[in-house]
């Protein structure tokens, strides 16, 4: 399993290494090269933490059109890219190691 979190790791990138996914890092502005080299093309999941990078969505779907969306940020998401999200967690209402386990855990039955 591939995940790509694009924005500050909120503790997700550790959570992930613990349970033994493979995680690729946009720590940068998210344009197609850094999505692409950060290995959204054969991810199952891209992680969101800075709503200010939500423009990537339609970006990290045209590279790969299966990928799951998902924003884990206190900000509330811009309402161009609401429709494209898959889940959206607020960080204040669960930890990092409770959204890894329900992403690992339904990236394991798709």
């Amino acid at each position: 399993m591939r995940v790509v979190v694009v924005g500050p790791p909120r503790g997700l990138v550790e959570a992930f290494e613990k349970r033994e996914v493979t995680v690729g890092r946009v720590e940068d502005v998210a344009v197609r090269d850094e999505l692409e080299a950060a290995g959204v093309a054969d991810a199952s999941t891209v992680v969101f933490t800075d709503v200010a990078e939500a423009s990537a969505v339609p970006v990290a779907r045209t590279v790969n059109p299966d990928v799951r969306v998902v924003f884990y940020t206190p900000d509330s998401m811009p309402e161009f890219v609401t429709p494209s999200a898959d889940l959206a967690v607020d960080p204040d209402l669960l930890d990092p190691e409770t959204v890894v386990d329900e992403l690992v855990r339904e990236g394991v039955r798709r």
